[in-house]
């Protein structure tokens, strides 16, 4: 295991965070991250506290630090959805570090056969690129309980990835990756 990105902001500000070591897992960048908190701390359609006291999905969540971030930055509580065991040992371990193991909830397996779930008003997928899952996930989150009615939800895209969302909020280009801010 290789220590991969840190927490930005928040009360964990500078934690590093466990990676895994291969390909398998692309943890998010610094930069990229940063966008996808500013805009929602910023954003009119977030609202004024709209982080603050948010139950948080973290799909395809590898090292977590989208739900970490959150969590950093004043999130209720955050559930993580990886099947990768490397990634699943990392999150772990990056949860034990933030001493956060009462907020967080870790579901390990496939999102796609994702078992029934609580609402979550902020959702965040960031799944390997070129394979259609952000919206093979939404649609299997739907029906499974897991997305709130007027959730947010942040996709990280590469390029060719799509997302069919009812409302796009937000859209950025941050490298190859594409961001995309959505109303369920």
């Amino acid at each position: 295991m290789s220590l991969g990105p840190r927490i930005i902001a928040g009360a964990w500000r500078g934690r590093k965070l466990a990676a895994p070591e291969g390909l398998e897992t692309r943890p998010t960048g610094a930069r990229a991250r940063q966008a996808v908190f500013d805009i929602l701390l910023h954003a009119p359609w977030a609202g004024a506290g709209f982080l603050r006291d948010a139950r948080v999905l973290d799909v395809f969540a590898g090292t977590g630090a989208y739900g970490l971030e959150a969590l950093s930055r004043g999130a209720a509580a955050a559930d993580f959805m990886e099947r990768a065991p490397g990634a699943l040992a990392a999150l772990r371990k990056n949860i034990a570090a933030c001493r956060a193991e009462e907020a967080c909830r870790v579901v390990a397996g496939d999102v796609l056969a994702a078992p029934a779930g609580a609402p979550h008003g902020l959702v965040f997928l960031d799944p390997p690129y070129g394979q259609d899952l952000v919206n093979k996930a939404l649609a299997v989150l739907s029906a499974r309980g897991w997305l709130a009615p007027g959730a947010v939800v942040v996709a990280e895209l590469g390029p060719g990835d799509e997302v069919a969302l009812p409302a796009v909020l937000a859209e950025r280009a941050h490298g190859k990756a594409r961001l995309v801010f959505g109303r369920w």
